[in-house]
């Protein structure tokens, strides 16, 4: 038992200690990037693009629940005037970067996971090596970049629509002034700690969720059960890796 346990604690320490390097190696070649900026913008359109679709309509449905959920909530007060300031709240501090990251982990983490793991399969990687060429700064880095830059736009969506939806079921449904719901959430809601705070959470996660499927699809094994569940451990790692970072973020923010 303590042999096991020796075992596990070594292979995770040794572990966060390789993707540590990993990190800090995209980091130092992700500069020199900008000289060739056709690499980032094709990888900003593959992930930010194909993911817009599934953003959008999710801050859509999550503005439904939170109008019909906040406005029978805040009845009890007799303070329905105040649902758009709890639907912008609830999206720009909370919701919006917290789900548009679990969202970007299963649509585009994913495919990065698996891209690269079938880069490496068909031995891509080793040629390029073969060639003088560095997979990190040709293949990973330009992803890397791409995910950073595209959450924030995402996260962006993904609160506009929420707040059309509330505001689609607020007003044109239940009946809520306009005027009211417009007026609270522009008086109610400040743009350097709720908005600022949120576009710092959605940068943070941009780096967590797209370094976890970079280095698990290039540390897969060569097979296609090995990419299988490299990708598997893509959706759970960035999931739970988000939602720690929330809570440490949130605890940071608004003590």
């Amino acid at each position: 038992m303590i042999t096991a346990l020796g075992t596990a604690v070594r292979g995770t320490v040794s572990g966060l200690g390789y993707a540590g390097r990993a990190f800090m190696n995209i980091l130092g070649v992700a500069p020199g990037l900008w000289r060739r900026p056709r690499l980032i913008t094709d990888q900003i359109h593959f992930i930010g693009n194909y993911s817009l679709v599934i953003i959008a309509i999710s801050g859509l449905f999550v503005g439904f629940v939170l109008g019909y959920q906040g406005y029978y909530t805040l009845n009890r007060y007799g303070s329905e005037e105040a649902l758009g300031l709890l639907v912008a709240l609830s999206l720009t501090r909370e919701l919006g970067p917290v789900v548009t990251a679990l969202l970007f982990a299963g649509r585009a983490g994913t495919s990065l996971t698996a891209e690269i793991g079938l880069m490496k399969a068909g031995e891509q990687l080793t040629a390029m090596e073969m060639m003088a060429v560095d997979p990190i700064q040709r293949v990973l880095a330009p992803r890397f970049l791409a995910g950073i830059i595209a959450m924030p736009v995402l996260t962006a969506i993904f609160n506009a629509m929420g707040v059309i939806g509330g505001y689609v079921v607020g007003v044109k449904l239940i009946g809520v002034d306009a005027g009211a719901f417009w007026s609270q959430m522009q008086a109610g809601v400040d743009v350097m700690q709720d908005i600022g705070n949120g576009v710092i959470k959605s940068i943070v996660f941009g780096f967590a969720v797209t370094f976890v499927a970079l280095f698990q699809g290039y540390e897969a094994q060569p097979t296609p059960e090995g990419v299988s569940r490299a990708t598997t451990r893509t959706v759970v790692q960035s999931s739970l890796l988000v939602l720690w970072l929330d809570f440490l973020l949130t605890a940071w923010m608004f003590q």
